[in-house]
C-alpha cells in the first residue's frame, strides 16, 4: 500500500458514488466501521494487510448471506489494488453489496475507505469483487434468487458482473497460453551480475489455528466452509501470517516492502480450528521498482497427509524518504521450478500491465486504438464489452427526432457527443444477434460500409475486421477501421444479446496512403427480446471525430439518412430471417 498523504477529502468510486432515490438503501448492503488499534498494526504502525481483508471478508459474506439467506462460503477475489496505507487511530470503513446472483454463486463489491475523525476527510484505499457460493442445504443445492438492480449504478454492476465472470472463469488459461505461445513476448530467463539468489528469499513458517482466528462460521476466517472448495487462508488473514510474506521480501531489498497489489485467487479449500497451516514464501521475480512474492498456504492435522489451501502472488515495492518507488536488485533463479516461476511472474506482470492499461483506465483515459494481440484479447474484450454495456445503462438521452418509429438520442458526456437509434423488428433475437454479428454483411444495408473483410477470428466471440468507408467530401480520402467486434449471448432473461465494436491497432494492417485511418472509441448493437417475433434493437456509438462527420448532418436534424439506414436494416433482418446467413461467422 502507499502512503496515507496526498489524499483528497471525498470518495469517488464507480462502485459506490451515485445519489440514490431518497429513502432507498440496497437490501443486501453491509457496513462496516473498524477503529484501527495498536493490535491490528504491524512494526511500521500500520494497518495489517491480514487484518483488512479479514474484515473486508466478513462484511462481503455478510452480504451475501444476507441475500441468500444460508451461509456462503468465498469462491474467488480478484486483483486488489492499494492505494493507500492506514495508521493505527484511522476508522476503517467497509461497504459490501451483492452485484449479481446466478444460479448458486454471486459477486459481491467491497468498497474500502480510510477516514480520519479529526479532520473528518476520507480517502478510498481499495475496492474488490468477491465470487461467493451459497453453501447446500439438508434439500440440495441452493437456486440463489435474482439481484433486482434499482438504480442505475446498481443496474450498471449488474451488467458488469457477468463479464467479470466471464474472465474470471478463463483466468488461468491467459496465464497458460501466454506462457506456452512463445518466449518473444516474455524473454529469456536473463542473467543478471550480482543478482540475488532466490533461495535466500525462501521463508517457511508453521502456525496453529486457534479459535481468534475463526468466523462466525467456526471455521478459519475466509474459510468459511467445511466443503472440499473455495475458501481463503492465504496466510494474509492475521498479522502474524503475513510475516513470512515481508520476511522474504526483506531478505532481498534489506528494506521493509509496502504491498502494492494481490493478483486475483481461487480458494482450494478449507482450514478449521486445530489445524497445522505450513506457510511458504519466496520472491518469483524481482523488476525494477516491484518484485512479486509468491505463497503457498498447506494445512493438516495429526499424522494426515498436507492439504492445499491456497496461493497467491502479491506486488511489492520499497518505497524512499520521499514515498516513490525504490530501484530493487535483481532475482537468480533456482533451477527448474525457480525458472518456471521467474518466466510466470514475467507473464502475470503483463497480465497486470495490460488489464490497468485496458480495464482499470476511466473510459476516456482509454487510448483509442490499443494494440492487439492474443495475450491481452480478453482485457481488450472486457473493455469493449463494458463500454458498450455503460452507454446501454445511462438514462439521461436526450431524444433528438423520430420518424416511423426510429427513434435518435443522443448525449453529451465529456466533451464527447454520444448518439443511440431505437427501433423493432420483427424478427427472432437470436437471429438479429447472428445476422449483425458479420459485419461482411453490414454493406448490405449501411450505405458508410464500403467494404468489410475478416482479418482473423479470435475465437467464437472475438472477431477482427478491416472496414472502409466512403469519403465524406468530394475528391477526399475514404476512412479506414481495424474494429475488433466482441459478441455476447445473454447470461439470462435480464440480458441483451451484445454486439460491441472498438477500434484496435494490428502490425500486419497499418495505415496506408490510400485511406486515413479512422477511429472508434465505442459503438455496437444491444439486442432484447421483446416476444419469440419482436425485438428491440438499440445502436450506439461515440462519435470520436473520425465518426463525426458521417452523422453530424443527422444530429442537427437536416436529413433523415439515419431512418433510412435503419429502415434498410430492417428491411436485411426481415428478409434474411429464415436464411442460413443467419448463423455465426465461425459456423460459415
Amino acid at each position: 500500500m502507499t502512503s496515507e498523504g496526498n489524499h483528497g477529502d471525498t470518495v469517488q468510486d464507480p462502485l459506490f458514488t451515485e445519489e440514490s432515490e431518497e429513502g432507498y438503501r440496497n437490501p443486501t448492503e453491509v457496513k462496516m466501521s473498524q477503529i484501527v488499534l495498536p493490535c491490528h498494526a504491524n512494526h511500521c504502525g500500520e494497518l495489517s494487510v491480514g487484518q483488512l481483508l479479514k474484515w473486508m471478508d466478513s462484511t462481503a459474506c455478510l452480504s451475501a448471506e444476507r441475500h441468500a439467506g444460508c451461509s456462503c462460503i468465498t469462491a474467488s477475489v480478484d486483483d486488489i489494488h492499494f492505494e493507500h496505507t492506514i495508521g493505527v487511530g484511522k476508522v476503517v470503513n467497509i461497504i459490501a453489496k451483492v452485484n449479481r446472483a446466478f444460479t448458486s454463486s454471486m459477486e459481491v463489491g467491497i468498497l474500502v475507505t480510510c477516514e480520519d475523525l479529526y479532520t473528518a476527510k476520507q480517502w478510498k484505499v481499495c475496492h474488490a469483487f468477491a465470487t461467493f457460493v451459497a453453501r447446500r442445504t439438508e434439500a440440495g443445492k441452493v437456486q440463489l434468487k435474482q439481484v433486482i438492480p434499482y438504480t442505475q449504478m446498481e443496474q450498471m454492476e449488474y451488467s458488469l458482473a457477468a463479464e467479470r465472470r466471464r474472465m474470471r472463469l478463463i483466468h488461468a488459461e491467459i496465464i497458460t497460453d501466454l506462457l506456452s505461445s512463445s518466449t518473444a513476448q516474455l524473454g529469456e530467463c536473463r542473467e543478471y551480475q550480482d543478482a540475488v539468489p532466490a533461495e535466500r528469499t525462501r521463508v517457511e513458517s508453521v502456525e496453529l489455528v486457534l479459535p481468534p482466528h475463526a468466523n462466525h462460521q467456526v471455521s478459519t476466517f475466509g474459510a468459511t466452509s467445511n466443503e472440499t472448495k473455495l475458501q481463503n487462508t492465504s496466510n494474509l488473514q492475521t498479522p502474524c501470517s503475513f510475516f513470512p510474506l515481508c520476511l522474504g521480501f526483506s531478505r532481498l531489498c534489506n528494506a521493509h516492502p509496502t504491498l502494492r497489489s494481490i493478483d486475483m485467487f481461487h480458494f482450494r479449500g478449507p482450514s478449521h480450528i486445530g489445524d497445522r497451516l505450513v506457510l511458504k514464501a519466496i520472491v518469483n521475480n524481482a523488476f525494477k521498482h516491484s518484485m512479486e512474492v509468491g505463497v503457498c498456504a498447506e494445512a493438516y492435522q495429526g499424522g494426515e497427509p498436507l492439504r492445499h489451501i491456497n496461493s497467491a502472488f502479491m506486488t511489492f515495492e520499497v518505497l524512499d524518504s520521499d514515498r516513490k518507488p525504490s530501484t530493487l536488485p535483481r532475482i537468480r533463479p533456482e533451477p527448474v521450478d525457480g525458472k518456471r516461476r521467474y518466466q510466470e511472474a514475467v507473464a502475470r506482470k503483463k497480465i497486470r500491465l495490460d488489464r490497468k492499461y485496458i480495464i482499470s483506465c476511466k473510459q476516456t483515459e482509454v487510448p483509442l486504438s490499443v494494440p492487439w494481440d492474443p495475450s491481452n484479447q480478453m482485457y481488450l474484450s472486457y473493455n469493449n464489452v463494458s463500454a458498450l454495456k455503460l452507454m446501454d445503462t445511462r438514462n439521461n438521452w436526450v431524444l433528438t427526432s423520430e420518424k416511423n418509429k426510429v427513434r435518435l438520442y443522443t448525449l453529451e458526456e465529456n466533451h464527447m457527443l454520444c448518439f443511440k437509434v431505437e427501433m423493432h423488428v420483427s424478427v427472432p433475437a437470436e437471429q438479429t444477434f447472428h445476422l449483425l454479428s458479420d459485419l461482411r454483411r453490414r454493406k448490405e444495408w449501411d450505405q458508410h460500409y464500403e467494404e468489410c473483410e475478416m482479418i482473423n477470428q479470435a475465437d467464437e466471440e472475438d472477431t477482427l475486421y478491416r472496414v472502409a468507408t466512403p469519403s465524406v467530401s468530394k475528391g477526399g480520402k475514404g476512412k479506414d477501421f481495424i474494429l475488433l467486434a466482441s459478441r455476447r449471448k445473454p447470461c439470462d432473461s435480464r440480458d441483451p444479446y451484445l454486439i460491441a465494436l472498438r477500434s484496435v491497432t494490428l502490425p500486419t494492417h497499418p495505415p496506408t496512403e490510400d485511406y486515413t485511418r479512422g477511429e472508434v472509441l465505442c459503438a455496437g448493437f444491444t439486442i432484447w427480446e421483446e416476444s419469440s417475433t419482436v425485438t428491440k434493437i438499440t445502436y450506439y456509438n461515440q462519435a470520436t471525430p473520425g465518426v463525426l462527420p458521417y452523422i453530424s448532418t443527422d444530429i442537427a436534424g437536416l436529413s433523415s439518412s439515419f431512418y433510412s439506414a435503419f429502415s434498410a436494416c430492417s428491411h436485411f433482418l426481415e428478409t434474411n430471417k429464415d436464411s442460413l446467413a443467419a448463423l455465426p461467422p465461425s459456423a460459415l
